[in-house]
């Protein structure tokens, strides 16, 4: 097997969990246009640098290192006790107000970055409608994988929560106009250097980083802001470093502060007001 060209997806391979899942690994390898390594396999690919491993009911990306101190696994486990604890945060609060929950029944939110769909699924916890978008691919697995993991969940909690969530594989800016009707807030959450101290997510993003940042994130940040405020949404919404400056320097409407983060909200019309 060859090894990976220059811009082949940063030197991720699928592997199975155990020999039972090759054939959902190996099809799974073919929909991202990834390598495959059956379950047996020896990780001598040249070039590697994670494995995206197909597990019975999970998917997970694993970085991979010769001194075998690579960090755990990333995956989307929506009914984690870590999202459950983040239910009670307060942070969620300023998150729901900056979108404006309350000010509308039945909100219906773009996640045009959802990452790992954190903050989607606090927004749709909040009672917001979410459509999400995830440009790579691999990401993009990931939630997919945690969604339907979730649906399948007895907790009905969790099941009516992820039932209003929805995702579209690809970029936000590629959206045709019927799949963006009746959405009324664009929130954008651009990555950069982490925000939070904690262990897990330093060791996300580190992950993260090394994959899937692009030379040109702010400019590529910038450029999807512009789409957003051209959209016809009431507002735009964007996740901040507390002391960055606006993106793109772009002034915001207003700004919801917490203690690490920041939204900046752009308000283009009333919110349940129409076009």
């Amino acid at each position: 097997m060859p090894g990976f060209s220059a811009q082949a997806h940063a030197g991720i391979a699928v592997i199975a969990a155990d020999a039972s899942l090759d054939a959902k690994a190996a099809a799974l390898a073919q929909e991202l246009g990834l390598p495959f390594l059956n379950a047996h396999a020896a990780l001598t690919l040249p070039g590697l640098q994670a494995l995206l491993r197909v597990e019975v009911d999970a998917l997970a990306l694993q970085a991979v290192a010769s001194s075998g101190q690579a960090p755990g696994p990333v995956s989307v486990d929506f009914g984690a006790g870590a999202m459950r604890h983040r239910r009670r945060g307060g942070q969620n609060e300023l998150l729901g107000k900056a979108v404006g929950v309350g000010k509308k029944r039945g909100l219906s939110v773009l996640d045009a970055t959802a990452g790992l769909a954190r903050d989607s699924f606090v927004l749709a916890d909040l009672g917001c409608h979410l459509l999400l978008t995830e440009r790579e691919p691999v990401v993009g697995a990931l939630v997919a994988a945690g969604l339907a993991r979730a649906m399948r969940s007895p907790d009905p909690w969790l099941a009516e929560v992820v039932s209003r969530m929805r995702l579209h594989r690809g970029c936000a800016t590629h959206l045709l106009a019927p799949q963006l009707a009746g959405v009324d807030v664009i929130y954008l959450d651009p990555m950069f250097p982490e925000r939070d101290k904690s262990a897990a997510v330093k060791k996300e993003m580190a992950l993260f980083q090394s994959l899937f940042v692009r030379s040109n994130a702010e400019d590529d940040a910038g450029a999807l802001l512009d789409w957003a405020l051209h959209c016809n949404v009431a507002r735009v919404v964007v996740k901040r470093p507390l002391r960055a400056p606006p993106l793109c320097l772009q002034r915001p409407s207003h700004a919801i502060v917490g203690k690490a983060v920041r939204y900046d909200v752009y308000i283009l019309r009333s919110l349940g007001q129409n076009a």
